[in-house]
């Protein structure tokens, strides 16, 4: 029987073993050295807020694994020797294996600051965080201040989940406004300003210097890199974005670059070893896509593509069009398709923008300048429906198109306020001319051709 082994437990590796279970009669065993039990791993903050408990964040129950023949492995494996098919862990134990599928996922990435791997300096992406969270910032009296580092999704999460107990935060982002680097400026100074009123000392244009030590090697302070100011705090949180865990296969045969290097098939250098989730890198990336994308559903998509390869169903990994979604305290983000700061906008790309006056609602939408075709949305505190501009983006719809029938995308129930109304009223103020005189216009044209 072929035996299917795969690293990693997460949404990527877990979704691949169901779906080989699924198609096939296939042994597989899942490794993983964090946990015995997927969970997810996006309701951790919910853990810590008080939402649920860790056993609510496992989609399975245990007895599930043994029912549909999934065996769960935990250690460390340390090697991959693909020569003898084989891997080997900490232990010197070993597992053979037919097929290998690499689905490790992420680490936080440090960047060698003086004092990071104190007591009381941690990340926020594995269990082993929200347990250090728990001992270190259990309420406001053990823990006076903390200081997060880095302006990202993790970042913003973390500081939600601090201010839920009510400890003082401190929020350091290198850049000149948070999250600049995706969003346009409209939306990334409204979030700005949405921190703040959340009682977080959001510091901009600040960088980490250095973390001090107490006495017993407990975190004391950080120091600004700028200014030289010292912050007492008793945590510090790096969130300055993830890498791809990949240390133990840096000797080798498998191709890495900063993940592991796949083709469309999600198949490494290496004869029947394989790569999905947020350690696998594109040796080209698709379209807009960054080469590595650390998204749960992109993993999940990754393990129901590869799990049809592995049952002899060879398929191509076609993720289709980008969208994502997170939360900024009380404000509720959505993006489908693209939609590029100005700084990073290409030069036919043209931007779209109405705010409603509360400051906690906005959209930005992208389209070309000349075709005006949809390029994609930014929504800040408006729910949408993914199907309908995952459709109207397939369509290749133009912005008229997508103002005119707005209303039918939105999510949120009837009951609430609904702004297509302004929102279509500001477009025909910016473009002179309502959406119906120019179907009129090219109608007219059309009908000459």
């Amino acid at each position: 029987m072929e035996h299917i082994v795969i690293i990693g437990n997460g949404i990527s590796g877990v979704t691949l073993a169901r779906h080989i279970r699924k198609n096939s009669d296939k042994k597989i065993t899942i490794v993983s050295a964090e946990t015995e039990y997927f969970f997810s791993r996006t309701a951790l903050m919910y853990v810590y807020m008080g939402h649920m408990k860790f056993e609510h964040t496992q989609p399975y129950e245990s007895w599930f694994w043994e029912k549909n023949k999934i065996n769960l492995k935990k250690g460390y494996v340390k090697k991959v020797d693909s020569s003898n098919k084989q891997i080997i862990f900490s232990n010197d134990e070993y597992i053979s294996y037919d097929k290998l599928v690499l689905a490790t996922g992420s680490k936080p990435t440090k960047f060698g600051w003086p004092g990071q791997d104190l007591e009381g300096v941690m990340g926020m992406y594995h269990k082993q965080d929200l347990e250090n969270l728990e001992k270190y910032a259990p309420n406001n009296q053990v823990c006076k201040r903390a200081v997060i580092v880095g302006g990202g999704l993790i970042g913003i999460e973390l500081a939600e989940m601090l201010h839920s107990r009510k400890i003082p935060v401190t929020f350091l982002v290198r850049e000149s406004s948070f999250w600049n680097g995706v969003l346009p400026a409209m939306e990334s100074e409204m979030i700005n300003r949405h921190i703040q009123n959340n009682q977080i000392d959001l510091r901009l244009n600040c960088n980490l210097k250095e973390i001090k030590s107490d006495a017993k090697g407990f975190v004391k302070s950080i120091v600004i890199e700028e200014t030289g100011e010292e912050i007492e705090c008793n945590i510090v949180g790096l969130t300055t974005g993830v890498s791809p865990n990949i240390d133990f296969i840096k000797n080798s045969t498998i191709e890495t670059n900063k993940g592991v290097l796949v083709n469309r098939f999600l198949e490494t250098n290496s004869k029947d070893i394989y790569a999905i989730g947020d350690c696998a890198e594109q040796r080209q990336a698709i379209g807009n896509r960054r080469a590595i994308e650390a998204v749960w559903y992109t993993g999940r998509m990754m393990g129901e593509t590869l799990a049809q390869t592995i049952c002899k169903n060879k398929i191509e990994y076609k993720p289709g069009n980008w969208f994502n979604s997170a939360k900024f305290f009380d404000i509720e983000y959505q993006t489908y398709g693209w939609v590029f700061p100005e700084k990073n906008s290409t030069s036919y790309e043209k931007h779209f923008q109405w705010k409603h006056q509360d400051d906690t609602k906005c959209i930005t939408i992208a389209y070309h300048k000349d075709s005006l075709l949809f390029l994609g949305i930014n929504t800040f505190g408006i729910r949408m429906r993914h199907e309908v501009f995952d459709k109207w983006l397939s369509e290749k719809r133009t912005i008229d198109y997508v103002i005119e029938y707005l209303a039918d995308a939105n999510f949120d129930p009837e009951f609430y306020s609904l702004y297509e109304k302004d929102i279509t009223s500001k477009f025909n103020q910016e473009n002179g001319k309502s959406i119906q005189s120019r179907k009129k216009s090219w109608k007219r044209i059309f009908t000459k051709a």
